[in-house]
């Protein structure tokens, strides 16, 4: 499974990079929001900025919510690095845009899924990958992992080339519950992914081995 970080702060995703793991980055505009960005030209550029640092792809999300609007903020972002994936929104018109793109050899994440519906609709227009939020249905009562389970079994039965991107992860156990059920990415906070790290035997272990070899060698 690859491993995405969510975020447009470029110190995290430099950590993120060292930590030697990361596949990938996922933005949006709330979060080019939370780090100040602001301005066309200054969005541009740290886009850029992020492709510059990691080796996989970049989701950069339109601003439009029409055919014509997400083509050409689409096309304009796509130039900007070939890292560069176009999240296009799960409505009509972005339906309509991923097909564009699709046939001209752009890669695109359809963002906003929340039905398997979605999720084939998308994948028969061509998307790179979806993004089915599985934390946000966490939070209305409806179970995430469920969802990125439905999704899997209909790509596998049809052989799309669609890779599920898992979004809106949180925690831990969102990471191994989309890992059992063979989400290909997942894309989520820095400390999510450094989570996994713990545990405490391994700690107390580590601790047992340090304490044993100081004896030994006292």
């Amino acid at each position: 499974m690859k491993f995405f970080i969510d975020t447009a702060n470029l110190a995290e995703i430099q950590e993120a990079y060292d930590f030697g793991v990361l596949d990938g980055v996922t933005t949006n505009p709330s979060l080019m929001a939370k780090e100040g960005i602001s301005g066309k030209n200054n969005v541009l550029k740290h886009y850029k900025a992020i492709c510059d640092i990691v080796d996989g792809d970049v989701s950069a999300e339109v601003i439009a919510t029409d055919y014509e609007g997400m083509i050409r903020e689409g096309e304009e972002l796509a130039e900007l690095d070939e890292k560069i994936v176009v999240k296009i929104p799960m409505i009509k018109d972005g339906i309509k845009a991923i097909k564009y793109f699709s046939e001209k050899g752009i890669k695109t994440n359809c963002t906003l899924i929340f039905s398997a519906g979605q999720a084939l609709l998308a994948a028969k227009a061509g998307a790179t990958y979806v993004s089915p939020f599985i934390g946000r249905l966490d939070d209305i009562g409806f179970d995430g992992i469920d969802l990125i389970e439905q999704i899997r079994t209909i790509f596998d039965n049809y052989g799309f080339d669609t890779e599920i991107l898992a979004a809106s992860v949180r925690n831990p156990i969102h990471i191994i519950k989309c890992a059992e059920i063979g989400s290909d990415v997942m894309t989520g906070p820095l400390s999510a992914i450094l989570a996994l790290l713990k545990h405490p035997l391994t700690e107390n272990g580590l601790k047992q081995f340090l304490a044993d070899h100081a004896k030994a060698n006292a």
